[in-house]
């Protein structure tokens, strides 16, 4: 097993602030680090729900022989039906790991990393859906531009879908060597240090997985199965997911009027949730330690009565 290490681990498990006899969910299982670390300070009476799309990283969670503990294979935007199967109720706190794990990287079948030839796939969840050389065998060039440009960030994102669309007239891209080797060929210049196919696989694996869409459909599932007091804690790896979040936790943090009424002072409708401290970043050792910790921002915010 590929060794995977929780980013943020101490700080996100003080973020939740655990009571002994809470009720929590880990929305983002992976290898169980954030997991592993809740348990231990729950009590008897204590209870965590996890959830994890990923097939390998649902095996690697029935090891854990806890009666307080179940995992779900489930995407985090299934949440409110999870709960609802699992019969728990309000939570004492949620927390959202995103990103891709060490092994999902590092193990070359899954396609997501250009660091070895394998065949390409890209998805959480070998089961469901396009892989990504299926995707890049019929996407339209315009479309394929588009996605990278938008969840790549990328600006090169033209020459790049051209490329891969030229590509596919001369026999098609079915592994992670030939994805790589066609995007580096377009590539005119790169960061030093960046691999010129970083943007363009991230891309492809955030639209292949509707990451960003997932995120959008979980938060307020979140924060709707918050008790009181609860605490919702969302570390993030990349802009597009973190300026999800930014403006989520923000929105719920402002008071919700109602539409065209005038409302007076007294009146004022309560926010649901209160953003908690600044945006927390990995410290210096963390990094050096771990650089996958580098990009990593956490944001956590408290339901509201």
């Amino acid at each position: 097993m590929h060794e995977h290490r929780a980013v943020l681990l101490a700080e996100a498990v003080d973020a939740l602030r655990i009571r002994p006899d809470g009720a929590y969910a880990d929305a983002t299982f992976g290898r169980g680090g954030h997991a592993t670390a809740i348990l231990a300070r729950l009590g008897d009476r204590g209870r965590l729900i996890a959830l994890d799309r990923d097939p390998e990283a649902v095996r690697a969670a029935q090891s854990i022989r806890d009666p307080r503990f179940s995992i779900r294979h489930a995407r985090f935007s299934a949440l409110t039906q999870v709960l609802l199967e699992s019969s728990a109720g309000p939570l004492d706190g949620v927390l959202f790991d995103l990103g891709v794990s060490s092994p999902q990287l590092e193990t070359a079948g899954r396609g997501f990393s250009f660091r070895t030839d394998a065949p390409l796939d890209m998805r959480m969840d070998p089961a469901r859906g396009e892989s990504a050389a299926e995707w890049l065998a019929r996407v339209t060039e315009a479309e394929l531009r588009g996605v990278i440009k938008e969840y790549g960030e990328e600006r090169f994102a033209g020459p790049i879908a051209k490329a891969i669309v030229g590509a596919r007239a001369r026999g098609g891209i079915r592994t992670t060597g030939e994805l790589a080797g066609v995007v580096a060929a377009a590539v005119r210049t790169r960061e030093r240090g960046q691999d010129p196919a970083t943007r363009t696989f991230q891309a492809l694996r955030i639209h292949l997985n509707q990451e960003l869409e997932e995120l959008s459909v979980a938060l307020p599932q979140a924060r709707d199965a918050l008790a009181p007091g609860g605490r919702l804690a969302v570390i993030s790896f990349h802009s597009l997911e973190d300026r999800i979040v930014k403006r989520f936790l923000r929105d719920e943090a402002r008071p919700q009027l109602p539409e065209r009424l005038p409302v007076k002072a007294t009146e004022m409708p309560q926010p649901r949730l209160i953003l908690v401290g600044k945006p927390v970043r990995p410290a210096a050792a963390e990094v050096n330690a771990n650089p996958r910790a580098r990009s990593a921002v956490m944001r956590v915010a408290e339901r509201l009565a």
